[in-house]
C-alpha cells in the first residue's frame, strides 16, 4: 500500500506529522477514509476518533471539530482538540454528555434541538470508543 504525508494540528501543538498508509476521519457528513491518490476534499469534522495507520500500528486521537483537507500533498486535519485516545479524560466527556442531556431536555423542538442531540450523539460515541464497549 502506497504512504502520503499526513498532518495533524490543533491550536497548542503539531498533534502528528508523517507517512501513512491511511487515515480514518470522523468527517460532520460520515466518516471516511483516506489513502494515498485520494481526489481532492475540504470536510468538516465533527468529535470524534481519528485513526491514523502507520508503519508502527494504529494510533487512535480523539478529534472535537475542526477540518479536514485532501490535497495533492496529502492530508491535513485543522482540529479544535487532538488528543490521544489513552490521555483524554473519561470524566470530561462524561460530564459533557450530562450537560448536554440536561441541556437538550429543556429546548424547545428545531434545528437548535436537533443540533445539540447530533453534538450529544458524537459525545456518546467517543465515551463508547474509549471505554471499549462491545460494539468496538
Amino acid at each position: 500500500m502506497a504512504n502520503f504525508h499526513f498532518d495533524l494540528v490543533s491550536p497548542e501543538k503539531l498533534a502528528f506529522s508523517g507517512e501513512v498508509m491511511q487515515v480514518d476521519v470522523p468527517g460532520a457528513e460520515g466518516d471516511f477514509g483516506v489513502l494515498a491518490g485520494h481526489a481532492p476534499l475540504v470536510a468538516m469534522l465533527r468529535p470524534g476518533i481519528l485513526t491514523i495507520h502507520a508503519s508502527g500500528g494504529a494510533q487512535r486521537i480523539v478529534v472535537f471539530g475542526g477540518f479536514a483537507e485532501v490535497s495533492a500533498e496529502g492530508l491535513t486535519v485543522l482540529a479544535d482538540v487532538a488528543e490521544k485516545a489513552e490521555n483524554v479524560d473519561a470524566q470530561m466527556i462524561a460530564t459533557r454528555i450530562t450537560d448536554l442531556q440536561e441541556r437538550t431536555a429543556k429546548m424547545e423542538p428545531g434545528n437548535e434541538l436537533d443540533r445539540a442531540i447530533e453534538r450529544l450523539d458524537h459525545f456518546k460515541s467517543v465515551q463508547q470508543h474509549l471505554t471499549g464497549t462491545a460494539l468496538h
